[in-house]
């Protein structure tokens, strides 16, 4: 990787940190994870037509953080929800291979429930009044089967990424959740966090 690639990716010691976080293949490192309590298990308020959250492990990937997601199915209470886990902690999956992709069905407090099994100890919420959950499951289906990727892409010879934050991102985009802010390739997981300003946050 020469400085050349690295100001045109614009993304200078960010890509570096980022590479970082592909080590571990946006794996969380074991933590402990609390019970939910009935207050956090209540529903989402509010009258919005749709709703999105952002789960995280702030100390996965080495404290770069580590990123699903979940939307509610408009007008109901029903929630989709996953990730990509990436277990084999490689920097690069070919599309098809298994990189730890889940997703599932349930009720609000059903999703809050798995996620906190799964040592997800922090999520951040929003009402949505656009949401398109067809075009949303379709890109749930598309970025279990993508493949990982943190580095150069040995198809194109670009300097980018498939990982965690892409795939909650691409999802909760194609959800058309407002409220959601750019992730670009290469990011880190726990500093995009911080820039969801209008969404709820609280611990699980």
């Amino acid at each position: 990787m020469n400085s050349g690639l690295l100001r045109r990716t614009g993304l200078g010691l960010m890509t570096v940190a980022a590479l970082v976080v592909g080590v571990t293949g946006c794996r969380p490192t074991p933590s402990h994870a609390a019970g939910v309590t009935g207050s956090q298990l209540r529903t989402m308020t509010g009258t919005a037509a749709g709703a999105a959250c952002v789960f995280v492990k702030p100390d996965g990937a080495q404290k770069l953080g580590h990123v699903g997601w979940g939307f509610r199915v408009t007008g109901t209470d029903t929630w989709e929800y996953g990730a990509v886990e990436n277990p084999s902690n490689r920097l690069y999956t070919p599309p098809g291979g298994d990189i730890g992709a889940w997703h599932t069905t349930g009720s609000y407090a059903r999703m809050l429930g798995r996620m906190t099994r799964g040592e997800y100890s922090r999520y951040r919420c929003t009402g949505s009044s656009t949401s398109d959950v067809t075009a949303a499951r379709a890109m749930v289906r598309q970025v279990e089967r993508r493949g990982f990727l943190v580095g150069v892409d040995p198809r194109t010879g670009e300097l980018t990424s498939r990982d965690c934050l892409d795939a909650t991102y691409d999802v909760l985009r194609a959800y058309r959740t407002r409220h959601l802010t750019p992730a670009p390739r290469l990011y880190i997981p726990n500093v995009w966090v911080e820039t969801l300003v209008l969404w709820s946050d609280r611990t699980l």
